[in-house]
């Protein structure tokens, strides 16, 4: 099975007031195919910078359990206890022995440490379905990632995509709040 482009996105929650919609949202996209969550975690850190863990997500039991927790496995949060950590050092064991590299600690990305204490986090590995005819057509004609990343909707003024107010709407929605 060909496997979409996965990304990790991570959102931050000062003060949580879940009400179903980010899952409902999740839900309309797999239903539509344009993504597959593989996991979602939501991790709140107190004010001590303690963390606690929560499976977040729109799988199915079936899928769930064929899944596992990919994120915590990937953030190298030890979600699963020993057996987790066993079958990540087992599955990395594995794709060295077939040539493939795994993250060196320069290129780590500590996503826990970035949430702020007293907060909260939802991490979400998505596949990209709608991605995957695009990005085969780029591998057919000997493309390949150079790079990617979003653009702050502030940068997106100085070309006129939208306007200043527009971007600082859009902006406070993706940043976050500033205090007072």
């Amino acid at each position: 099975m060909a496997i979409g482009p996965v990304q990790l996105i991570v959102l931050g929650f000062e003060h949580p007031d879940f009400h179903g919609e980010i899952i409902a949202e999740l839900e309309r996209l797999k239903q539509s195919d344009t993504v597959r969550v593989i996991d979602a975690l939501a991790v709140h850190k107190d004010a001590d910078g303690d963390i606690e863990v929560a499976h977040l997500s729109n799988l199915s039991k079936d899928e769930a359990i064929e899944l596992g927790s990919k994120v915590g496995a990937l953030i190298g949060l030890g979600i699963e206890g020993d057996e987790g950590i066993q079958a990540g050092a087992e599955a990395g064991a594995e794709a060295a022995a077939d040539g493939i590299s795994a993250f060196s600690d320069e290129d780590a990305w500590d996503v826990i440490e970035e949430i702020p204490n007293d907060s909260a986090a939802a991490l979400i590995l998505l596949e990209h379905h709608w991605a995957v005819p695009l990005r085969d057509a780029i591998g057919r004609a000997g493309g390949y990632r150079i790079s990617d990343g979003f653009i702050s909707p502030l940068d997106l003024v100085g070309i006129g995509l939208v306007s200043a107010e527009e971007a600082r709407e859009l902006h406070s929605v993706e940043s976050r709040p500033q205090k007072a």
